[in-house]
């Protein structure tokens, strides 16, 4: 029923609610952090592993060793010659792949935080030392016996996981994602006159002045 501009209305109860899960999905990514420790032969085998999906997949290698970076090439183009979808792999790493030689560490987690891959792989000496410092990816993988087929197949983490740089501030689906919040707020006649000043301060800086009025209402004599 309308009056005026107020609006009075009735509805049903929900019996169910529901549950935004969205995300961007696609196409795969897969990003290798390698120290000169790494094994060329595995960099190459796991960035592959992505390149297979689809030819706008990308696989990119960041390493700190220029002998890396060369054995690895060399490394895709033997492994490749024997794969059922090496055409689509080709294409894929034509296209959408990528080796990126950095000074150090820092840097190439510098790089690979900001890129925010839907996989991170880190082949290095001491891939836990890593935890904490790649912020930005779907999923985290860490050491040269943890390739991202790994967690494709396998392993208890969930891999729905976020692509296109979305991993920058989206989480990868989980049990939460399920999950429907509120908030919750209560305060005292007290604790809200020391908010007084506050709260109406703000909401007059933004001249919403019904905003400040809900507040100082309430302690009018």
């Amino acid at each position: 029923v309308g009056s005026g501009n107020i609006f009075v209305a009735t509805a049903k109860k929900l019996l169910y609610g529901t549950v935004d899960i969205d995300m961007i999905a696609g196409p795969s990514e897969i990003l290798i952090v390698a120290d000169d420790t790494a094994n060329p032969k595995y960099a190459a085998a796991d960035l592959m592993s992505q390149a297979e999906h689809d030819k706008l997949a990308s696989s990119v290698l960041i390493t700190t060793s220029q002998r890396v970076a060369d054995e690895t090439v060399k490394e895709i183009e033997r492994q490749v010659a024997d794969l059922s979808r090496k055409d689509i792999i080709n294409t894929s790493l034509d296209n959408c792949g990528a080796i990126i030689i950095c000074d150090d560490m820092d840097k190439a987690c510098e790089i690979a935080n900001e890129i925010a891959p839907e996989h991170l792989e880190v082949l290095a000496a001491n891939p836990l030392e890593y935890i904490g410092k790649l912020t930005n990816c779907g999923s985290l993988f860490l050491g040269e016996y943890a390739p991202e087929p790994l967690g494709d197949y396998y392993a208890g983490p969930n891999h729905v996981l976020p692509t296109s740089g979305t991993a920058r501030f989206f989480s990868p689906l989980s049990v939460d994602s399920f999950i429907k919040k509120s908030s919750y707020i209560y305060y005292t006649r007290d604790k809200l006159y020391g908010a007084k000043e506050d709260i109406v301060r703000i909401a007059n800086r933004e001249r919403l002045t019904a905003h400040a009025n809900a507040i100082t209402v309430r302690f009018e004599d």
